[in-house]
Protein backbone atom coordinates (compact mmCIF):
# COMPACT_ATOMS: atom_id res chain seq x y z
CA UNK A 1 0.00 0.00 0.00
CA UNK A 2 2.52 2.58 -1.08
CA UNK A 3 0.21 5.44 -1.55
CA UNK A 4 -0.90 5.31 1.64
CA UNK A 5 0.76 3.66 4.37
CA UNK A 6 -1.55 3.96 7.74
CA UNK A 7 -2.10 0.24 7.88
CA UNK A 8 -3.39 -1.63 11.47
CA UNK A 9 0.19 -1.34 12.70
CA UNK A 10 -0.05 2.40 13.25
CA UNK A 11 -3.88 1.43 15.00
CA UNK A 12 -2.26 -0.67 16.94
CA UNK A 13 0.13 2.02 17.96
CA UNK A 14 -2.84 4.16 19.06
CA UNK A 15 -4.55 1.83 20.77
CA UNK A 16 -1.68 1.41 23.21
CA UNK A 17 -0.88 5.18 23.56
CA UNK A 18 -3.39 7.87 23.34
CA UNK A 19 -6.85 7.86 25.25
CA UNK A 20 -8.69 9.97 23.23
CA UNK A 21 -7.84 7.96 20.34
CA UNK A 22 -10.00 5.46 21.36
CA UNK A 23 -12.88 7.94 22.40
CA UNK A 24 -12.31 8.08 25.59
CA UNK A 25 -15.09 9.71 27.49
CA UNK A 26 -16.37 10.21 31.33
CA UNK A 27 -17.81 7.81 33.05
CA UNK A 28 -20.95 8.36 34.97
CA UNK A 29 -20.16 8.90 38.18
CA UNK A 30 -21.03 11.34 40.52
CA UNK A 31 -24.24 11.51 42.94
CA UNK A 32 -24.94 14.94 41.77
CA UNK A 33 -25.81 13.67 38.30
CA UNK A 34 -28.19 11.40 39.23
CA UNK A 35 -32.14 12.24 39.77
CA UNK A 36 -32.78 10.54 42.91
CA UNK A 37 -28.59 9.81 44.37
CA UNK A 38 -27.79 6.61 44.46
CA UNK A 39 -27.24 5.13 48.10
CA UNK A 40 -23.66 5.41 49.45
CA UNK A 41 -22.85 1.50 49.09
CA UNK A 42 -23.96 1.53 45.76
CA UNK A 43 -20.73 3.26 44.49
CA UNK A 44 -19.20 -0.01 45.06
CA UNK A 45 -20.96 -1.86 42.57
CA UNK A 46 -20.79 0.61 39.77
CA UNK A 47 -17.72 0.58 38.09
CA UNK A 48 -17.35 -4.02 37.98
CA UNK A 49 -21.08 -3.80 37.11
CA UNK A 50 -21.00 -1.70 34.51
CA UNK A 51 -17.65 -2.88 32.81
CA UNK A 52 -19.01 -6.42 32.69
CA UNK A 53 -22.40 -5.39 31.03
CA UNK A 54 -24.36 -6.24 34.18
CA UNK A 55 -26.81 -2.51 33.70
CA UNK A 56 -26.16 0.69 31.08
CA UNK A 57 -27.03 4.09 31.91
CA UNK A 58 -30.58 3.67 33.24
CA UNK A 59 -28.91 2.21 36.59
CA UNK A 60 -28.70 5.96 37.36
CA UNK A 61 -32.39 6.87 36.75
CA UNK A 62 -33.98 3.28 37.59
CA UNK A 63 -32.39 2.24 40.43
CA UNK A 64 -34.97 2.13 42.92
CA UNK A 65 -37.26 0.83 40.64
CA UNK A 66 -38.27 -3.14 40.58
CA UNK A 67 -36.45 -5.32 38.18
CA UNK A 68 -37.83 -6.09 34.78
CA UNK A 69 -37.91 -9.46 33.29
CA UNK A 70 -35.58 -7.91 30.52
CA UNK A 71 -33.49 -6.59 32.85
CA UNK A 72 -33.38 -9.62 35.18
CA UNK A 73 -32.64 -11.33 32.00
CA UNK A 74 -29.34 -9.66 30.94
CA UNK A 75 -27.82 -9.92 34.11
CA UNK A 76 -28.71 -13.56 34.05
CA UNK A 77 -26.89 -13.77 30.55
CA UNK A 78 -24.33 -11.88 31.52
CA UNK A 79 -23.58 -13.87 34.78
CA UNK A 80 -23.88 -17.61 32.78
CA UNK A 81 -21.05 -16.09 29.81
CA UNK A 82 -19.09 -14.90 32.77
CA UNK A 83 -19.30 -18.13 35.54
CA UNK A 84 -18.61 -20.26 31.91
CA UNK A 85 -15.20 -19.25 31.67
CA UNK A 86 -13.89 -20.15 34.99
CA UNK A 87 -13.43 -23.67 33.62
CA UNK A 88 -15.62 -25.03 36.63
CA UNK A 89 -16.55 -28.65 36.66
CA UNK A 90 -20.19 -29.23 35.51
CA UNK A 91 -22.32 -30.47 37.24
CA UNK A 92 -26.28 -31.34 36.92
CA UNK A 93 -28.45 -28.49 39.00
CA UNK A 94 -32.06 -29.71 40.30
CA UNK A 95 -33.90 -26.49 39.69
CA UNK A 96 -37.34 -27.90 40.75
CA UNK A 97 -39.44 -25.92 43.01
CA UNK A 98 -37.15 -22.60 42.01
CA UNK A 99 -39.50 -19.68 41.69
CA UNK A 100 -37.99 -17.20 39.22
CA UNK A 101 -39.40 -13.56 39.46
CA UNK A 102 -39.06 -10.11 40.25
CA UNK A 103 -39.03 -10.29 43.87
CA UNK A 104 -35.45 -10.71 45.70
CA UNK A 105 -35.77 -14.11 46.39
CA UNK A 106 -36.77 -15.03 42.74
CA UNK A 107 -34.14 -12.71 40.97
CA UNK A 108 -31.74 -14.96 44.03
CA UNK A 109 -33.26 -18.41 42.11
CA UNK A 110 -32.69 -16.66 38.79
CA UNK A 111 -28.85 -15.86 39.72
CA UNK A 112 -28.12 -19.06 41.59
CA UNK A 113 -29.59 -21.34 38.96
CA UNK A 114 -26.21 -20.19 36.60
CA UNK A 115 -23.86 -20.54 39.65
CA UNK A 116 -25.91 -24.87 40.23
CA UNK A 117 -24.87 -25.41 36.84
CA UNK A 118 -20.67 -25.82 37.80
CA UNK A 119 -19.22 -27.57 40.95
CA UNK A 120 -18.71 -24.22 42.90
CA UNK A 121 -18.06 -25.48 46.59
CA UNK A 122 -21.26 -25.46 48.57
CA UNK A 123 -23.62 -25.12 45.17
CA UNK A 124 -25.51 -28.18 46.46
CA UNK A 125 -26.69 -26.79 49.76
CA UNK A 126 -29.20 -24.73 47.80
CA UNK A 127 -29.90 -20.56 46.82
CA UNK A 128 -30.42 -18.97 49.83
CA UNK A 129 -27.19 -20.70 52.00
CA UNK A 130 -24.86 -20.38 48.94
CA UNK A 131 -25.66 -17.17 47.66
CA UNK A 132 -25.62 -15.80 51.44
CA UNK A 133 -22.40 -17.63 52.24
CA UNK A 134 -20.69 -16.10 48.75
CA UNK A 135 -22.13 -12.83 49.78
CA UNK A 136 -24.13 -12.36 46.98
CA UNK A 137 -26.84 -10.95 49.03
CA UNK A 138 -27.34 -9.69 52.65
CA UNK A 139 -30.30 -8.70 54.96
CA UNK A 140 -30.87 -5.71 56.95
CA UNK A 141 -31.12 -7.07 59.77
CA UNK A 142 -34.74 -8.46 60.01
CA UNK A 143 -33.75 -10.67 57.32
CA UNK A 144 -33.68 -11.53 53.35
CA UNK A 145 -36.61 -9.87 52.41
CA UNK A 146 -36.94 -12.40 49.64
CA UNK A 147 -40.76 -11.61 49.50
CA UNK A 148 -40.46 -7.81 48.45
CA UNK A 149 -39.78 -6.84 45.26
CA UNK A 150 -36.19 -6.88 43.68
CA UNK A 151 -35.08 -3.28 42.81
CA UNK A 152 -32.61 -3.03 39.59
CA UNK A 153 -30.09 -1.74 42.23
CA UNK A 154 -30.15 -5.31 44.33
CA UNK A 155 -30.32 -7.66 41.47
CA UNK A 156 -26.96 -5.81 39.98
CA UNK A 157 -25.24 -5.72 42.91
CA UNK A 158 -26.25 -9.62 43.84
CA UNK A 159 -25.45 -10.31 40.47
CA UNK A 160 -22.10 -8.57 40.50
CA UNK A 161 -21.02 -10.10 44.13
CA UNK A 162 -21.78 -13.57 42.37
CA UNK A 163 -19.10 -12.90 40.01
CA UNK A 164 -16.50 -11.26 41.42
CA UNK A 165 -16.56 -13.66 44.53
CA UNK A 166 -16.50 -16.46 42.51
CA UNK A 167 -13.85 -15.34 40.71
CA UNK A 168 -11.98 -14.55 44.02
CA UNK A 169 -12.80 -18.07 45.15
CA UNK A 170 -11.16 -19.83 41.56
CA UNK A 171 -8.21 -16.83 42.07
CA UNK A 172 -9.55 -15.75 38.29
CA UNK A 173 -9.53 -12.22 36.48
CA UNK A 174 -7.36 -9.96 34.42
CA UNK A 175 -4.14 -9.58 35.86
CA UNK A 176 -2.94 -6.56 33.71
CA UNK A 177 -0.03 -5.83 32.61
CA UNK A 178 1.28 -4.62 35.86
CA UNK A 179 4.77 -2.96 37.51
CA UNK A 180 5.65 -1.99 41.28
CA UNK A 181 8.04 0.86 41.37
CA UNK A 182 9.45 1.66 44.64
CA UNK A 183 12.12 4.51 45.85
CA UNK A 184 12.97 6.67 48.37
CA UNK A 185 10.24 5.03 50.72
CA UNK A 186 7.41 5.39 48.02
CA UNK A 187 5.55 2.90 45.47
CA UNK A 188 4.42 3.55 42.50
CA UNK A 189 2.25 0.96 40.80
CA UNK A 190 2.29 0.87 37.13
CA UNK A 191 -0.45 -0.47 35.14
CA UNK A 192 -0.01 -0.47 31.45
CA UNK A 193 -3.63 0.17 29.59
CA UNK A 194 -5.20 -0.83 26.53
CA UNK A 195 -7.40 1.70 25.22
CA UNK A 196 -10.61 -1.22 24.30
CA UNK A 197 -12.24 -3.59 25.92
CA UNK A 198 -12.16 -6.57 24.44
CA UNK A 199 -11.78 -10.87 24.78
CA UNK A 200 -13.28 -10.50 27.83
CA UNK A 201 -11.58 -7.98 29.99
CA UNK A 202 -13.73 -8.28 33.09
CA UNK A 203 -13.66 -9.09 35.84
CA UNK A 204 -10.45 -7.49 36.88
CA UNK A 205 -8.64 -9.58 39.43
CA UNK A 206 -9.04 -8.73 42.77
CA UNK A 207 -5.16 -8.24 43.42
CA UNK A 208 -5.89 -5.28 40.63
CA UNK A 209 -8.97 -4.52 42.29
CA UNK A 210 -7.33 -3.87 45.47
CA UNK A 211 -4.41 -1.79 44.19
CA UNK A 212 -6.73 0.53 42.70
CA UNK A 213 -8.62 0.91 45.70
CA UNK A 214 -5.39 0.77 48.16
CA UNK A 215 -3.91 3.55 46.00
CA UNK A 216 -3.89 7.36 47.74
CA UNK A 217 -3.77 8.93 44.26
CA UNK A 218 -4.70 7.72 40.81
CA UNK A 219 -2.93 9.36 37.45
CA UNK A 220 -4.20 8.92 34.06
CA UNK A 221 -2.63 9.92 30.60
CA UNK A 222 -5.77 12.42 30.80
CA UNK A 223 -8.30 13.61 33.62
CA UNK A 224 -11.25 11.76 32.60
CA UNK A 225 -13.80 13.78 34.93
CA UNK A 226 -12.54 17.65 33.96
CA UNK A 227 -15.73 18.52 32.10
CA UNK A 228 -14.16 21.40 30.57
CA UNK A 229 -11.49 19.89 29.37
CA UNK A 230 -13.87 17.44 27.88
CA UNK A 231 -15.69 20.25 26.51
CA UNK A 232 -12.35 21.95 24.93
CA UNK A 233 -11.50 18.17 23.25
CA UNK A 234 -15.43 18.05 21.96
CA UNK A 235 -14.34 21.35 19.99
CA UNK A 236 -11.28 20.67 18.88
CA UNK A 237 -12.51 17.54 16.55
CA UNK A 238 -15.18 19.83 14.78
CA UNK A 239 -14.22 22.42 12.29
CA UNK A 240 -14.70 26.26 13.20
CA UNK A 241 -13.59 28.12 10.39
CA UNK A 242 -16.47 28.10 8.37
CA UNK A 243 -15.52 24.71 6.35
CA UNK A 244 -16.87 21.53 6.26
CA UNK A 245 -15.56 18.09 5.83
CA UNK A 246 -16.23 17.78 2.33
CA UNK A 247 -13.20 20.83 2.00
CA UNK A 248 -10.54 18.60 3.61
CA UNK A 249 -11.09 15.12 1.61
CA UNK A 250 -11.80 14.16 -1.88
CA UNK A 251 -15.61 13.94 -2.82
CA UNK A 252 -15.38 10.32 -3.55
CA UNK A 253 -14.15 9.61 -0.17
CA UNK A 254 -16.31 11.96 1.41
CA UNK A 255 -19.12 10.43 -0.03
CA UNK A 256 -18.00 6.68 1.29
CA UNK A 257 -18.06 8.76 4.68
CA UNK A 258 -21.48 9.85 4.47
CA UNK A 259 -22.75 6.79 3.53
CA UNK A 260 -21.00 4.43 6.34
CA UNK A 261 -22.18 7.46 8.56
CA UNK A 262 -25.84 6.60 7.52
CA UNK A 263 -25.23 3.15 8.65
CA UNK A 264 -24.67 4.12 12.56
CA UNK A 265 -27.49 6.55 12.11
CA UNK A 266 -25.64 9.63 11.66
CA UNK A 267 -26.86 12.04 8.95
CA UNK A 268 -24.38 14.39 6.84
CA UNK A 269 -25.06 17.31 8.35
CA UNK A 270 -23.49 15.86 11.51
CA UNK A 271 -20.90 14.19 10.11
CA UNK A 272 -20.09 16.99 8.46
CA UNK A 273 -19.29 19.26 10.92
CA UNK A 274 -16.13 16.72 12.40
CA UNK A 275 -12.31 16.47 11.12
CA UNK A 276 -10.99 13.73 9.45
CA UNK A 277 -9.31 12.16 12.41
CA UNK A 278 -11.87 12.75 14.72
CA UNK A 279 -13.68 10.03 12.02
CA UNK A 280 -10.44 8.28 11.92
CA UNK A 281 -10.71 7.66 15.52
CA UNK A 282 -14.52 7.20 15.51
CA UNK A 283 -14.16 4.46 12.87
CA UNK A 284 -10.91 2.67 13.82
CA UNK A 285 -12.55 2.21 17.63
CA UNK A 286 -15.19 -0.11 16.15
CA UNK A 287 -12.54 -2.51 14.46
CA UNK A 288 -11.05 -3.38 18.31
CA UNK A 289 -14.51 -4.75 19.60
CA UNK A 290 -15.95 -7.92 19.17
CA UNK A 291 -18.52 -10.31 20.39
CA UNK A 292 -17.54 -10.16 24.05
CA UNK A 293 -16.91 -6.33 23.92
CA UNK A 294 -19.89 -5.23 26.67
CA UNK A 295 -22.63 -3.22 25.34
CA UNK A 296 -21.45 -0.77 27.61
CA UNK A 297 -17.87 -1.07 25.28
CA UNK A 298 -15.62 0.57 29.26
CA UNK A 299 -11.84 0.77 27.80
CA UNK A 300 -9.23 -0.05 30.96
CA UNK A 301 -8.25 3.18 32.04
CA UNK A 302 -12.03 4.16 32.09
CA UNK A 303 -12.72 1.27 34.33
CA UNK A 304 -9.96 2.07 36.69
CA UNK A 305 -10.83 6.16 36.80
CA UNK A 306 -14.85 4.62 37.55
CA UNK A 307 -13.42 2.37 40.34
CA UNK A 308 -11.35 4.91 41.63
CA UNK A 309 -13.71 7.98 41.72
CA UNK A 310 -16.31 6.21 43.05
CA UNK A 311 -13.96 5.26 46.19
CA UNK A 312 -12.78 8.65 46.49
CA UNK A 313 -9.05 8.57 45.73
CA UNK A 314 -7.25 11.21 44.51
CA UNK A 315 -7.22 11.91 40.84
CA UNK A 316 -4.33 13.24 38.52
CA UNK A 317 -3.59 13.36 34.49
CA UNK A 318 0.19 13.68 33.08
CA UNK A 319 -1.35 15.39 29.85
CA UNK A 320 -4.64 17.11 28.75
CA UNK A 321 -7.39 16.74 25.91
CA UNK A 322 -6.00 19.94 24.44
CA UNK A 323 -2.07 18.22 24.26
CA UNK A 324 -3.49 14.39 22.96
CA UNK A 325 -6.21 16.67 20.75
CA UNK A 326 -3.40 18.39 18.88
CA UNK A 327 -1.34 15.38 18.29
CA UNK A 328 -4.38 15.09 15.48
CA UNK A 329 -4.88 18.12 14.80
CA UNK A 330 -0.98 18.71 13.79
CA UNK A 331 -1.61 16.22 11.54
CA UNK A 332 -0.88 16.70 7.69
CA UNK A 333 -4.25 17.03 5.38
CA UNK A 334 -2.79 14.00 3.69
CA UNK A 335 -2.03 12.13 6.43
CA UNK A 336 -5.59 12.59 7.77
CA UNK A 337 -6.76 11.84 4.72
CA UNK A 338 -4.94 8.04 4.33
CA UNK A 339 -6.07 7.86 8.62
CA UNK A 340 -9.72 8.07 7.81
CA UNK A 341 -9.42 5.91 4.75
CA UNK A 342 -7.92 3.37 6.20
CA UNK A 343 -10.01 3.11 9.27
CA UNK A 344 -13.07 2.73 6.38
CA UNK A 345 -11.06 -0.14 5.38
CA UNK A 346 -11.24 -2.19 8.74
CA UNK A 347 -14.39 -1.73 9.52
CA UNK A 348 -16.14 -2.03 5.73
CA UNK A 349 -16.88 -5.88 4.44
CA UNK A 350 -14.71 -5.91 0.64
CA UNK A 351 -16.86 -8.74 -0.18
CA UNK A 352 -20.05 -6.00 -0.03
CA UNK A 353 -18.63 -3.04 -0.93
CA UNK A 354 -19.71 -1.11 -3.81
CA UNK A 355 -17.27 -0.21 -6.99
CA UNK A 356 -17.28 2.97 -6.05
CA UNK A 357 -16.21 2.73 -2.24
CA UNK A 358 -13.10 0.54 -3.46
CA UNK A 359 -12.73 2.94 -6.03
CA UNK A 360 -12.91 5.62 -3.54
CA UNK A 361 -10.50 4.18 -0.86
CA UNK A 362 -8.36 2.38 -3.24
CA UNK A 363 -7.50 6.16 -5.06
CA UNK A 364 -6.25 7.34 -1.25
CA UNK A 365 -4.63 3.92 -0.22
CA UNK A 366 -3.32 2.45 -3.43
CA UNK A 367 -4.11 -0.26 -5.46
CA UNK A 368 -2.63 -3.31 -2.52
CA UNK A 369 -5.19 -2.54 -0.71
CA UNK A 370 -7.47 -4.64 -1.87
CA UNK A 371 -5.01 -7.22 -2.75
CA UNK A 372 -5.31 -10.79 -0.74
CA UNK A 373 -2.71 -10.63 1.05
CA UNK A 374 -2.96 -7.37 2.31
CA UNK A 375 -6.43 -7.72 3.36
CA UNK A 376 -5.19 -10.63 5.10
CA UNK A 377 -2.93 -9.20 6.23
CA UNK A 378 -5.56 -6.78 7.92
CA UNK A 379 -7.05 -9.28 9.63
CA UNK A 380 -4.41 -10.86 10.66
CA UNK A 381 -3.35 -7.64 12.76
CA UNK A 382 -7.02 -7.45 13.88
CA UNK A 383 -6.98 -10.64 15.60
CA UNK A 384 -3.39 -9.37 17.13
CA UNK A 385 -5.79 -6.98 19.57
CA UNK A 386 -6.87 -9.81 21.48
CA UNK A 387 -3.93 -11.41 21.14
CA UNK A 388 -2.52 -8.75 23.36
CA UNK A 389 -5.46 -8.32 25.31
CA UNK A 390 -4.85 -11.93 26.41
CA UNK A 391 -1.36 -11.07 27.08
CA UNK A 392 -2.70 -8.08 29.66
CA UNK A 393 -5.51 -10.11 30.87
CA UNK A 394 -1.95 -12.94 31.69
CA UNK A 395 0.23 -10.55 32.66
CA UNK A 396 2.20 -12.00 30.36
CA UNK A 397 4.90 -8.67 29.31
CA UNK A 398 7.28 -10.82 27.05
CA UNK A 399 4.54 -12.06 24.86
CA UNK A 400 3.65 -8.31 24.98
CA UNK A 401 6.65 -7.12 23.84
CA UNK A 402 6.68 -9.65 21.16
CA UNK A 403 3.21 -9.19 19.52
CA UNK A 404 3.81 -5.26 19.73
CA UNK A 405 6.92 -4.69 19.05
CA UNK A 406 7.46 -1.06 19.89
CA UNK A 407 11.08 -1.12 18.34
CA UNK A 408 9.21 -1.26 14.93
CA UNK A 409 7.08 1.52 15.13
CA UNK A 410 9.68 3.64 16.80
CA UNK A 411 12.26 3.19 13.64
CA UNK A 412 9.48 3.86 11.17
CA UNK A 413 9.95 6.79 9.32
CA UNK A 414 5.79 7.36 9.93
CA UNK A 415 4.86 11.31 10.82
CA UNK A 416 2.85 10.21 14.10
CA UNK A 417 5.44 7.84 15.71
CA UNK A 418 7.58 11.29 17.34
CA UNK A 419 4.06 12.49 18.35
CA UNK A 420 3.29 9.00 20.09
CA UNK A 421 6.26 7.80 21.69
CA UNK A 422 9.44 9.87 21.31
CA UNK A 423 7.75 13.10 22.28
CA UNK A 424 5.07 11.79 25.31
CA UNK A 425 7.48 8.90 27.05
CA UNK A 426 10.04 11.69 28.88
CA UNK A 427 7.59 13.65 30.42
CA UNK A 428 5.28 10.67 31.85
CA UNK A 429 9.17 9.17 33.19
CA UNK A 430 9.00 12.75 34.60
CA UNK A 431 5.78 12.35 36.41
CA UNK A 432 6.34 9.13 37.80
CA UNK A 433 10.68 10.13 38.81
CA UNK A 434 8.91 13.06 40.84
CA UNK A 435 6.08 10.90 42.51
CA UNK A 436 9.07 8.81 43.69
CA UNK A 437 10.35 11.66 45.06
CA UNK A 438 7.96 12.81 47.39
CA UNK A 439 8.24 13.09 50.91
CA UNK A 440 6.79 10.54 53.29
CA UNK A 441 5.93 7.60 52.24
CA UNK A 442 3.50 7.73 49.40
CA UNK A 443 1.91 4.78 47.53
CA UNK A 444 0.06 5.41 43.93
CA UNK A 445 -1.30 4.32 40.49
CA UNK A 446 -0.22 5.15 37.52
CA UNK A 447 -2.18 4.20 34.52
CA UNK A 448 -1.38 5.16 30.81
CA UNK A 449 -0.95 3.35 27.25
CA UNK A 450 0.83 0.21 27.88
CA UNK A 451 2.78 1.01 24.88
CA UNK A 452 4.51 3.51 26.97
CA UNK A 453 5.43 0.98 29.47
CA UNK A 454 7.75 -0.92 27.43
CA UNK A 455 10.55 -0.45 25.01
CA UNK A 456 14.29 1.12 25.30
CA UNK A 457 12.00 4.23 25.59
CA UNK A 458 9.14 3.65 27.76
CA UNK A 459 8.47 4.14 31.65
CA UNK A 460 9.76 1.51 33.05
CA UNK A 461 12.92 0.96 31.46
CA UNK A 462 13.49 4.73 32.39
CA UNK A 463 12.67 4.69 36.19
CA UNK A 464 15.39 1.82 35.89
CA UNK A 465 18.10 3.84 34.13
CA UNK A 466 17.18 6.44 37.28
CA UNK A 467 17.86 3.73 39.98
CA UNK A 468 14.29 2.90 40.34
CA UNK A 469 13.39 -0.68 41.72
CA UNK A 470 10.94 -1.82 39.04
CA UNK A 471 9.90 -5.35 39.02
CA UNK A 472 6.68 -7.18 37.75
CA UNK A 473 3.93 -7.51 40.16
CA UNK A 474 3.70 -11.58 40.73
CA UNK A 475 1.18 -12.75 39.50
CA UNK A 476 -0.76 -14.14 43.14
Amino acid sequence: MEKGRLTMKKFLALLLSLAVAMGASPAILAAEEQVQPLPTWAYGVLADGYAMGLFGDELYTDHGKTITDEQLNKMTQVVADKLALLGVEQREADDTGLVLDTTRGGVLNALYQEAAAYAFPGVEEGPEAFMTEVGAIAGDGTGLNLDRPCTLLEGAAMANSLILNLYDQQNAGSLGLLWKAEGNGNTLYLLGSIHTDVNNTYPIHKQLRDIILNAEQVTFELDFNDQAQIAEFAAMQTYADGTTLADHISPELYQVVVETAAQMGMDEQTIAQYKAWALANSFSSLATMDETTSSNAMAIDMYVNAKAVNAGIAIDAVETYAFQGGIFDGLSPEYQEVYLASGLLMILDPDSMSQQTKDALTAVLGEEAFEPATQEALQEEVAQIGAMMDTWKSRDVESFDQIYDKDAILNSDDELNSKLFTDRDPGMIAYADEYLKREGSHTGLLVVGAGHMVGETGVVQGLKDLGYTVEVVPAP
